[in-house]
């Protein structure tokens, strides 16, 4: 069961290959004030682990991922 998230700002890093999806999600987390939530949307399989260690290393959370049909969406929250 997916969790409903008030998203703050989402970024489309469908068809990229690494490290764009971080690179992109980088870029759009400095925009965002502290509490607010992000998802992003990737199709490479390789950002599910990318994300995962972004967040850990960063500090922010990550609060779930969802596979659908070969996307992976992230919700994360700036700390």
């Amino acid at each position: 069961m997916t969790t409903t998230y008030r998203v703050d700002k989402f970024v489309d890093a469908k068809g990229q290959t690494c490290p764009m999806p971080v690179l992109m999600l980088a870029k759009a987390f400095k925009e965002l004030a502290s509490g607010q939530i992000l998802a992003i949307s990737a199709t490479d399989p390789g950002s599910k682990a990318d994300v995962s260690a972004w967040a850990e290393k960063t500090g922010n959370t990550l609060l779930e991922m969802v596979e659908e049909a070969g996307v992976f969406t992230f919700y994360l929250k700036k700390v």
